[in-house]
């Protein structure tokens, strides 16, 4: 046997020929594919354990869709400041046709309607007002435990349960506290607005028929959302 010739061809030279032993070592021997037994377990106990796996992971994904988003906390909302007004949009022209639609809003609400006359009471439109939206009404102060807010105007841009956030004409944004503060505002006639431009609207011109309210900041610590459900009843106010 030479040092370059493999063994397995030695011994088929001794049977056969020199022919037949090289072509039978090349397709027997050279070609043959080596099937080594697996170390690893079991294939089908791998395909079921990995089954049951696929399986938990379908039913937790599928789980997960059911369950509402979990809401953004104190601190994530201060982070992400969705609630942040940017410096440019802090403009008091912006939310003018916002106020134009709050108008068409409270009309609605108060059954007020162009060309015809209608009457307002405490009894009937209090419990609508305390209900509505104040997004996009235009506030102002006209009695605070804080002095300095007395007077100041403006359009809600935000309502919280304990503030309102308002624009006001020197596109400045305001925070005011509703407690041990009394806020105005007015509601001018569906026949007023209609001729009156988003300008004069701006500057305040109401009309001699607006009607005028009054809210009361201490009895008004609410969302704007629990108070479209909440059912408020009449009673006297320990401040008046």
């Amino acid at each position: 046997m030479t040092a370059n010739t493999h063994v397995a061809l030695d011994i088929l030279g001794k049977a056969h020929s020199p022919e037949t032993a090289s072509s039978i070592f090349t397709e027997k021997i050279l070609h043959k594919p080596l099937r080594l037994r697996p170390t690893s377990p079991d294939p089908n106990s791998q395909d079921a354990r990995a089954h049951r796996r696929l399986q938990r992971l379908r039913k937790r994904e599928k789980s997960r869709r059911r369950e509402k988003p979990k809401p953004l906390s104190a601190k994530e909302k201060r982070v992400t400041g969705i609630y942040e007004i940017p410096k440019q949009s802090q403009k008091y022209e912006i939310y003018v046709p916002l106020y134009r639609m709050w108008l068409g809003y409270i009309w609605e609400i108060l059954g007020m309607v162009k060309g015809k006359q209608a009457w307002v009471t405490a009894q009937a439109a209090g419990s609508k007002i305390v209900s509505a939206d104040f997004h996009g009404a235009k506030l102002s102060v006209v009695r605070s435990k804080c002095v300095s807010l007395v007077g100041l105007e403006g359009i809600v841009v935000r309502d919280t349960k304990f503030t309102f956030q308002i624009i006001t004409e020197r596109n400045e944004l305001k925070t005011l506290p509703k407690n041990h503060t009394i806020f105005q505002f007015q509601i001018p006639q569906p026949d007023i607005v209609a001729e009156t431009s988003d300008k004069d609207i701006a500057d305040g011109d109401m009309g001699a028929n607006a009607l005028v309210f009054e809210l009361h900041g201490d009895a008004f610590e609410h969302r704007a959302v629990e108070r479209a459900t909440k059912k408020f009843k009449q009673r006297n106010l320990a401040g008046l």
